[in-house]
């Protein structure tokens, strides 16, 4: 067990991972307006485009999940942030439609074992009892990147143009890594993080990590709040511009707060999952409802006369969407044995990225042919109560193959 104060901050530092991986993604989503006038791309065109890395974070979060539950976080990690952080950088030199959507799927790709080894990684440092927060936490690493990409997105845009921002953003990794390995270096720490050869794991297949009850439940809550997390990220400059005739150097005056109340959220309701849970370990579903009443706001966009009530409403739903992350995510990977961590997390994280896959170009079409957002938020919010839904009333046990007692 490591000291509190050292176990602490390597999760801080792994949470840095998932500010860096944000930072390096949303930066395209913030001078979207201005790349896609550009390029010559039409709002379905983007939709694409946000749902290219999306297609590839899919594809590679289990497979990061399985091979960072073998190679372990340590050396993962800064292997993963030195790979994206490069492909971030070559989006600086993009001609047209099709080398951005190859871009944006190789980015995809190398970001894919960045939640998976942060996910380990809070999960072999802190003890149960810590956990909730713990995750609550991680979930706040991206929204501090998304809420730190718009105001510096939109100020190197507004001094040197889009393509020097991108090389300027993607440097970010290039920081953080040297960061973690000093970190790393430690003996304890190390073999916190590198699961010991004594420590019996099961290996199932990946095909019955799918069927356990308890992993589809955690994949049925992220996928019914993904899509209104994502619109913030990937369409709120685009809304801003569209909806409120926002300028493209102004957009970070405004988009910094949807990922700050996402913090906000994530650490609360971690914090009060922690406090308040049940003798099997999970939060009560008290917690997860508030939550989902808070996503709701998002349906009352339309009604936001002014862009600062829209980003309050935006900011309110993104509170609700944090928490119901957090409160999913350690709610089930409590119940997983240490060695498939990784993997659960990854699968987590495709969920995700299939929502936003599904949603994207959708959102793409119907502003395209509508010529407004109201439809799109109203449908968010309501899409989000089916599966929330389903996991507050559904609540499964790991089975022993793949539960704590193994």
């Amino acid at each position: 067990m490591l000291p509190r104060r050292v176990a602490w901050s390597v999760v801080a530092v792994a949470t840095l991972t998932m500010t860096v991986s944000y930072i390096d993604r949303q930066t395209f989503s913030v001078l979207a307006p201005k790349v896609t006038e550009a390029l010559g791309i039409s709002e379905t065109g983007y939709g694409w485009l946000a749902s290219a890395f999306s297609i590839a974070y899919l594809l590679a979060t289990p497979v990061a999940g399985w091979w960072i539950d073998r190679m372990g976080a340590r050396r993962g990690l800064a292997l993963s942030v030195l790979v994206w952080s490069g492909i971030a950088a070559l989006h600086a030199l993009v001609p047209n439609f099709a080398v951005l959507f190859a871009l944006r799927i190789a980015l995809g790709l190398a970001e894919g074992p960045g939640f998976p080894g942060a996910a380990q990684t809070v999960q072999r440092a802190l003890p149960p009892a810590e956990q909730s927060r713990g995750f609550g936490l991680l979930f706040t690493g991206s929204s501090i990147g998304g809420m730190l990409v718009p105001p510096i997105a939109a100020r190197l845009y507004s001094v040197a143009g889009w393509r020097v921002t991108f090389l300027g953003t993607a440097i970010v990794g290039l920081l953080w890594v040297p960061l973690w390995i000093w970190l790393a270096r430690r003996r304890d720490v190390t073999e916190t993080l590198e699961l010991k050869p004594e420590v019996t794991t099961v290996r199932p297949r990946f095909g019955e990590l799918l069927r356990e009850p308890v992993i589809i439940r955690g994949l049925i809550a992220v996928f019914a709040v993904a899509a209104v997390n994502g619109f913030a990220a990937a369409w709120g400059a685009k809304y801003l511009v569209w909806t409120h005739a926002i300028s493209q150097k102004h957009v970070g005056d405004y988009l910094w707060l949807p990922p700050l109340a996402l913090d906000a959220g994530a650490i609360i309701f971690g914090d009060l999952g922690s406090r308040l849970r049940r003798s099997d370990g999970s939060p009560p579903g008290s917690l997860y409802f508030a939550a989902l009443i808070l996503v709701s706001a998002i349906a009352f966009v339309p009604w936001a006369m002014t862009p600062w009530k829209a980003t309050a409403l935006l900011s309110l739903a993104l509170a609700g969407g944090g928490a119901m992350y957090t409160l999913s995510t350690s709610d089930m990977l409590a119940k997983l044995a240490p060695g498939i961590v990784s993997f659960a997390g990854g699968t987590l994280a495709g969920a995700q990225s299939l929502a936003l896959i599904i949603a994207n170009p959708i959102i793409g079409y119907v502003v395209d042919h509508r010529d407004n957002y109201d439809a799109v938020t109203i449908a968010l919010a309501l899409c989000a109560i089916p599966g929330s839904l389903i996991w507050m009333v559904w609540r499964p046990r790991a089975s022993e193959r793949l539960g704590l007692k193994v």
